[in-house]
């Protein structure tokens, strides 16, 4: 017995597991190897395509539709939309909405009850049956079988061994019972061995009819994971036909009252943040928007206006003028009595262009002709950057800079300088193409500032050099009508601009002795203090005096509010803007006393 153990361990051994499938191999021809060697991996993907793919769902697994429905995200979200619409008016915009909000996430819910139910029935149970059934009843009948060739080629060895010493007992002579016992072994281990073989084959063909079975349905199998495509497939269509429907009702319902934020936001989005060429391509324009309209309302209220571009407007006059600006620009008169949230506009467009207006290709030979000290070459050097432009942005910077010039005119009113201008707006025209955090690069970045400061300075006082010719600021005559500055844009620049200013003293009545504000806060005391100027040109002197009480009371609480707020904003940057302007001599400061001391230490004792 002891002997029989150690030759199965012996065998065993030996062979390892590829032996033991080589037992089986004998018994396959080339191509049912191919198929058993791809058993286990089937299994092992329908059992795993199974448990991930039972995990998706979201519904109660084997509850009948009602009961699936009630257990659904989609529909606690309808259930929700309804106890909301019920205190809500069901005339309004918002309970229509709501109401077919709540109808279609019940029909998305009801569809995806109905997807969930026909995955069970047509793909995971198939699958299921697939990895825990047929597939596990082959690879027992393989194991039998393997068991079966394994006992059997065990019992021929047995057998072999047993007729060896049969014939060596018989051929020393040994005793006639010996011999017959001998004889007697070989016999039964015949028997055991004829019927062990019988075993093999029957178990055999067994194995090979599921081999054939399971090649013959390879493609059945395959259309489990092709029919759970066709079931999402058939899902998404038939949800996004009821939103499609739901959303053609809701747009039609909808546009009969007042447009929504949303819709409303659509045209800005297509103006603000959109590169300039593609702005100007769908616009069909040669001057983007912004630039224009906040030109021609600055040109008309704003010129005399002091700290243009550096009080900041409030936040929702800003967001609610570039709404406008971009949903219906002939609907702009009304902001032109906030000259500072107009020019915050104009900055805005600018800031948030994709690439500067004066582009990244051309910022390092924008900063080799700010850096040119004799003011000759330097004129020619940016002229001939200038020039490198492409048409869309050589057009619209030499409209801006032609404002410019006209503003810095007005600078003993509005106290806006050319350099107070490059102060103000340079870093909005140009940036470098990368920032980065360290030290060397922020005061990479705080010198290159100050060339652009200095650059656009340059750009403001040499623009009848830079952009010779005459403008016409009105160029796309969408702002043209009875205002001042309407009826004389079609003239050459030097002519229209004095016939566009804001109203003389002699229409609107001065304050007897007013001193120039020293400070945001005495600006502030001295405009409530004065007489408000007209909301548009098109106002008459009548109605003006007569609703000065009015307007003075409104200008006091706004001034109380906003411009407070602005005034701290203007403060802190100028704050900001100092300590850029400082931060280069900071460095420099350092680095000549390092040297100082360095060269000091070298000096002989």
């Amino acid at each position: 017995m002891m002997k029989r153990q150690l030759h199965r361990m012996r065998q065993l051994a030996h062979t390892g597991s590829l032996g033991r499938t080589s037992e089986t191999a004998e018994f396959l021809g080339e191509d049912l190897q191919q198929v058993e060697q791809r058993l286990e991996p089937a299994k092992r993907a329908a059992h795993n395509v199974h448990k991930r793919l039972q995990a998706c769902l979201q519904g109660q697994s084997g509850a009948d539709m009602d009961k699936r429905v009630k257990k659904l995200p989609l529909m606690a979200l309808s259930t929700t939309m309804a106890e909301s619409f019920k205190e809500l008016d069901p005339d309004s915009s918002m309970g229509k909405a709501l109401e077919m909000s709540c109808a279609i996430q019940n029909q998305l819910a009801r569809i995806l009850a109905e997807l969930e139910m026909t995955l069970e029935r047509d793909v995971l149970q198939p699958l299921n049956r697939l990895s825990e059934e047929e597939l596990p009843a082959i690879l027992k009948h393989k194991k039998s079988l393997q068991k079966l060739v394994s006992d059997w080629n065990t019992l021929k060895s047995r057998l072999s061994q047993a007729a060896k010493n049969s014939g060596s007992g018989q051929g020393l002579g040994g005793g006639p019972g010996s011999y017959t016992t001998t004889a007697n072994k070989v016999e039964m281990l015949k028997e055991e061995e004829e019927e062990l073989k019988r075993k093999v084959e029957q178990c055999k063909d067994e194995y090979l009819a599921d081999l054939y079975h399971f090649a013959t349905k390879e493609d059945t199998y395959a259309n489990y994971f092709i029919h759970l495509m066709e079931i999402q497939a058939d899902y998404h269509r038939k949800s996004l036909s009821s939103l499609d429907t739901a959303l053609a009702e809701l747009r039609e319902n909808h546009s009969q009252t007042d447009p929504s934020p949303s819709m409303m936001a659509a045209p800005f989005s297509r103006v603000y943040g959109v590169p300039l060429g593609t702005h100007l391509r769908e616009l069909g324009r040669d001057i983007a928007l912004p630039i224009e309209a906040c030109v021609m309302m600055l040109l008309s209220e704003g010129m005399k206006e002091e700290g243009l571009f550096r009080l900041a407007a409030g936040a929702s006059v800003l967001k609610r003028l570039k709404q406008t600006m971009a949903s219906d620009p002939c609907s702009l008169q009304e902001f032109c009595s906030d000259p500072h949230a107009v020019a915050g506009a104009l900055k805005s467009y600018l800031r948030e262009l994709p690439e500067p207006l004066m582009t990244f290709d051309l910022y390092d030979d924008w900063m080799r002709a700010s850096s040119l000290k004799e003011p000759g070459a330097r004129l020619e050097a940016l002229q001939e950057v200038c020039s490198r432009l492409p048409r869309e942005n050589l057009s619209n910077l030499r409209y801006l800079m032609k404002f410019l010039a006209r503003l810095a005119e007005e600078q003993e009113v509005n106290k806006m300088t050319p350099s107070n201008i490059a102060i103000v707006l340079g870093p909005n025209l140009l940036w470098p193409p990368e920032k980065e955090g360290d030290l060397a690069q922020l005061d990479a970045a705080s010198v290159s500032s100050i060339q652009v400061v200095g650059m656009v300075e340059a750009l403001i006082q040499n623009a009848d050099t830079l952009f010779p010719g005459d403008i016409n600021f009105n160029v796309s005559g969408l702002f043209s009508g009875p205002a001042p500055q309407d009826k004389v844009s079609d003239r050459p620049a030097s002519e229209e601009l004095p016939s566009i200013a804001t109203p003389t003293p002699a229409a609107v009545p001065a304050p007897a002795s007013a001193p120039a504000p020293a400070s945001v806060a005495l600006k502030e005391r001295a405009e409530s203090e004065a007489p408000p100027r007209p909301a548009s040109p098109k106002v008459s002197r009548s109605s003006l005096e007569a609703a000065a009480p009015t307007e003075d009371m409104a200008r006091r609480s706004e001034l109380a509010g906003p411009r407070g707020a602005a005034g701290r904003k203007e403060r802190l940057a100028c704050s900001y803007r100092t300590f850029i302007f400082l931060l280069p001599t900071y460095f420099f400061v350092r680095l000549v006393n390092k040297l100082f001391w360095t060269k000091l230490e070298q000096l002989p004792k």
